[in-house]
């Protein structure tokens, strides 16, 4: 897997770090981001989206990451579908 690096949260201190990365082969955006607390991700789990089951999948994990970083979620959407329409 080769990730480009797309940007880290620029508030970050020396030991958190939100980052956005792309993973162009798969076409996907990898995030790195804080553990919820045990309320919010228990909220999440239990949100009944139709078509789906009710929880996360062992597989799956929530994340945050601050809304400052959202110009670089975006970036790392134009590149992720520039990959898309070269593969």
């Amino acid at each position: 897997m080769s990730l480009t690096f797309i940007g880290i949260d620029p508030n970050t201190g020396d030991h958190e770090s939100p980052t956005v990365w792309v993973d162009e082969e798969r076409q996907e955006l990898v995030l790195q981001g804080w553990k919820p607390s045990p309320e919010l991700e228990a909220e999440v789990a239990a949100f009944e989206v139709p078509g789906h089951a009710v929880g996360i999948p062992g597989n799956e994990a929530v994340v945050r990451i601050p809304a400052r970083m959202v110009p670089m979620v975006r970036e790392a959407c134009d590149a992720v579908e520039r990959a898309a329409r070269v593969h």
